[in-house]
Parts: C-alpha cells; structure tokens; sequence
C-alpha cells in the first residue's frame, strides 16, 4: 500500500463535512432512493439526473411499486437517460427484494451484489451509506484521486487496477465508511478534476498526494482504452398518415436497446430507388420521400450515422403501430437516437 493513502481519512472527512451538495437521495439513509440515483448517475452527470430522479420517484416511491410498473411505463420514465438496461434491471432486482426478501432491501453487500444491475461499486455504495459497512465503492472518480494520491501509473481501465485499489481502500475504511466514499466521489467530481484540470489549490489531501507534489496530474490517471468502436450506418423513416399518425415498432426483446420503440429503420444507406423497394416491401404506398437530416449518435461500444427520411404513407400496414403525436411524446419510449430526429 501507498504510505499516503492511510492519511487521507481524516482530512478528507472533514472537508465533505462541510463541502458537500445537498443531493435528494441525501436528504435520508434510505436504500432504495440512494440505489435510485445510483444506477441513475451511471452515464449521466448529476445535473442532468435531477429531474428525472423527482419524476421517477413521484411515480415509483418504493421498491413495490417498481416491482408492478408496466415496462413500457417504465421505459417513457427513463426516456433520455439512456443505457436502457440499467432500467429493465431496476424493475429484476425489485422484483427479487419483493419475492426473497420481503420487500426490505438486503442490508449486506454480499447479498447486494448478487441483485440484477447491481455492480460492486452499487453494492459498495448501498451497504455502505444505508448500512455502515465498512466496504469501499469504486467509481471513475474514486479511481482517479486515488491513482494521484500514488502517483500510479497503472491503467485505471483495468479490472486488476479496480480490484487493487478496491483491496488498499478496505484496509483503511473508518466507522464513517458512507462518508468517507462520499467524499471520495465528491472530491473528484468537484476538485480532483479529470483532463489534467484539477483544482490542487482547493483540494485537501494536497500535502499527501504525490501527483501534485510531482507535477504529474496532467498525465494521471493512466486510462487505455483497447476496445475499437464499430461503426453502423443506418436510414430511418419518419412515415406518418393521411390522418397524422406516425410508424412505430417496437425493437426486439434482446440486444441493443431491447424492448424499446423505434421509427423503422434499415442497415445502411440507399439509393432513392431502394429505398422505395424497401418501402414496398412493408406495404407502404408513397409518392414522395423526403430526406430531412443527417444525425451521429454515440452508445457506448458503437456509433449510429443516420439519415432520415420523411414518408407520406396511404394506408396503415398493420404490421406497424400507429399513434399521434401526443401519444408518441406521452406512452411509447423512444431512444433518444430517434428523438433527435423528430
């Protein structure tokens, strides 16, 4: 271990004390609104989060009531948030707190753990700020501090890398364990800055972080990515009626996205006469096609290029759903790759 690592708890302690937000899900020790914002700010920055927290807790304020949301329900609440996943695992690992523990949310973090979409850092989070236990919680942020804490050089996306520093930070955890992962993510979401910015001048672990001694906190941490990002090419049809409904569909049960809606779409991009064969294909009669945009949009491990294209139709295939607009906006979930397009 580091030998400045064990000397960061007390002044960093302190400095949450009387540095940190006043945050909803802080306002109590109550597992499901801190599990909520959780599985929430994976992703998202806590700006954003904010109003879908109060909107989602508003219409599931407990872990029953998550049990029996309707998915799509579900999904038009966590519309925007993306990484829809984390949602469907919601609704799972509520459902298993109702059936095997009662509707109480386990108060450990070995049975944490074991819950759909709960990770080791959402255990960690959980059991240690509703339950004092004394069990670190390692995100990016904490990742990185500690990485300047040590002046490390290791690779911060490696899952030895995680599980090392995870392993250093049990050894010192205090009573205070909540507070003291708190103030590890505050101080690197407000001071130990990422991009080489970091405000040392504010920080008050300063005097025991060897980066800042060293000079070296615009190359730490060491981050290497070794995946390649896939590129997609995809043409999308915004076909609406005579009487002003639109086409949806909804996506397949497993794989990217799963279980949403989406404006039809097709791999790749078109000739005008495919894309009128493609529309022939789905029984769609149409005298123009209209392009509209050009749009990128960024998952995680995959870039979306589209190009849209505005179809007046005759008729309403079946095979399609057809809704208004208002219905569109209130009851069908869209990924925001396709509402950018509307």
């Amino acid at each position: 271990m580091n030998k400045n690592l064990p000397h960061i708890v007390e002044p960093l302690l302190s400095w949450f004390d009387c540095n940190k937000r006043e945050l909803p899900w802080r306002l109590d020790k109550e597992p499901y609104h801190v599990w909520i914002s959780e599985i929430m700010l994976q992703q998202t920055r806590i700006e954003a989060v904010m109003g879908y927290y109060a909107r989602f807790l508003d219409a599931l304020p407990d872990v029953e009531s998550l049990s029996r949301v309707d998915d799509d329900a579900l999904m038009k609440l966590w519309e925007g948030l993306g990484y829809y996943s984390r949602a469907r695992n919601l609704k799972k690992a509520a459902i298993t707190i109702m059936e095997e523990y009662g509707g109480a949310f386990p108060p450990t973090y070995a049975e944490l753990v074991k819950l759909p979409g709960i990770g080791e850092y959402t255990a960690g989070a959980i059991a240690s700020i509703c339950f004092d236990e004394k069990v670190p919680a390692v995100d990016g942020n904490v990742l990185r501090v500690i990485a300047r804490i040590q002046g490390s050089k290791e690779n911060v996306l490696l899952p030895q890398t995680k599980k090392s520093v995870t392993g250093q930070l049990k050894t010192i955890m205090p009573q205070r364990a909540g507070a003291f992962n708190e103030g590890l993510m505050e101080l690197g979401e407000l001071v130990c800055l990422p991009n080489g910015a970091p405000l040392c001048d504010s920080c008050p672990l300063k005097e025991h972080c060897t980066a800042y001694k060293k000079g070296l906190t615009e190359q730490l941490p060491v981050r290497v990515k070794k995946m390649k990002r896939r590129r997609a090419d995809k043409s999308v049809f915004y076909i609406t009626a005579a009487d002003g409904r639109i086409a949806i569909e909804k996506r397949p049960d497993t794989g990217l996205l799963s279980g949403m809606y989406q404006l039809p779409n097709v791999e790749g991009f078109h000739t005008e006469i495919e894309l009128r064969e493609i529309l022939r294909e789905w029984r769609i009669e149409s005298t123009d096609i209209i392009f509209t945009k050009e749009a990128k949009h960024v998952f995680t491990h995959i870039d979306w290029y589209i190009k849209a294209y505005h179809v007046t139709a005759k008729g309403q295939p079946e095979h399609f759903i057809w809704v208004t607009a208002d219905e569109l906006k209130d009851s069908y979930p869209l990924p925001t790759a396709f509402q950018k397009l509307l």
